[in-house]
């Protein structure tokens, strides 16, 4: 079990797990930091966990992509490990104050940077995204190529949130920009924080309503409605929240 934490709840016990962050590459090691160099995440089985910066110090031996620790560590472990990441990289980015430019500070009893002379506070960025599957009365799932996928690649569609905006508005504006169509019902079906670099990713059931397949052309290069019999390549269902609303219909509907 992890309990986010920001301060450390007194020496640790046994020794802690530092996740040494470079760009979007970690290296987990058993290890005791100077609480200045680190960001305190919390605890994990009881554990501290720690998340030090080391971009551009050294040699990048033993670093894995964090999408490659995934078949290293268990699936806890590995969100942490995506906390720590995103932690790193909201306090690379966040140094300066974005109004009066001036060095920014960690605030007290806050997960936040402040500015100590204009008091413009900074929290961890977060991109909240829609993910979502839809799906026909016949069981047919809708599932798109993005431009970026390789060759037979398909997944969910998927889209950020806009300001002013309802999940539920994001969705139906995603699938219609994307492929034409128009849903109806939706139902959630859980989310999961992505860490490429900062969303949320929070999925949706969909239920088709009306409208022929048209990509956009730009983002999506092919879509179509599919069988579990006769499923393209998609993402793998542990890693991914996409992987997992597929597998979920498969298994309804299969």
């Amino acid at each position: 079990m992890f309990v986010p934490l920001l301060d450390a709840p007194g020496p640790p016990s046994e020794t802690s797990l530092v996740i040494a962050v470079r760009g979007s590459q970690v290296l987990l090691s058993d290890a005791e930091p100077a609480e200045e160099e680190g960001i305190f995440l919390g605890t994990l089985a009881g554990r501290h966990c720690w998340a030090i910066d080391v971009d551009g110090d050294g040699e990048p031996d033993g670093f894995l992509d964090l999408r490659m620790l995934w078949t290293s560590v268990d699936e806890r472990t590995w969100a942490v490990a995506g906390r720590a990441v995103q932690l790193i990289e909201w306090r690379r980015t966040h140094r300066f104050c974005g109004r009066c430019a001036t060095p920014t500070a960690q605030m007290p009893g806050e997960r936040a940077l402040k500015c100590p002379d204009c008091g413009l506070m900074q929290f961890p960025r977060l991109a909240p995204a829609v993910i979502m599957l839809v799906e026909r009365e016949d069981g047919k799932a809708l599932l798109a190529r993005n431009a970026m996928f390789p060759s037979g690649m398909f997944s969910c569609l998927a889209g950020f949130v806009e300001p002013g905006e309802t999940l539920e508005e994001a969705v139906r504006r995603e699938i219609l920009e994307e492929v034409g169509v128009v849903v109806g019902a939706l139902d959630y079906r859980g989310s999961q924080p992505w860490p490429f670099p900062h969303q949320l990713m929070i999925g949706f059931g969909a239920r088709y309503e009306s409208g022929d397949i048209a990509v956009d052309g730009t983002e999506i290069a092919e879509a179509d409605w599919f069988t579990p019999a006769d499923l393209p390549a998609t993402p793998p269902g542990g890693m991914s929240i996409a992987g997992r609303l597929i597998d979920e219909w498969k298994s309804r509907v299969g």
